[in-house]
């Protein structure tokens, strides 16, 4: 396989349990990631999931380096009180 197709495959990663495809590479943003689960930027950041607990939270507008198999998950920014 040529390397200008290989650099091109979508890899997979998941947002929130769901499986996504997307190019691997520093070109999705946190909220492009965001739209892509259906969520809107405006009410939710994205963080990566790093194991034992631990998270990198990211910018809306911060590019995130896209790797597959990946494990993201959405954080809602506020929620009413009831």
């Amino acid at each position: 396989m040529p390397d200008e197709a290989r650099h091109h495959q979508a890899v997979p990663i998941t947002i929130d349990g769901r499986p996504f495809e997307v190019e691997p590479g520093r070109h999705e943003t946190a909220g492009d990631l965001l739209q892509l689960a259906g969520l809107n930027p405006a009410g939710y950041d994205l963080a990566e999931v790093l194991g034992q607990g631990e998270v990198r939270k990211f910018r809306n507008d911060q590019v995130v380096d896209v790797r597959a198999h990946e494990k993201f998950v959405s954080i809602r920014q506020t929620a009413p009180v009831a």
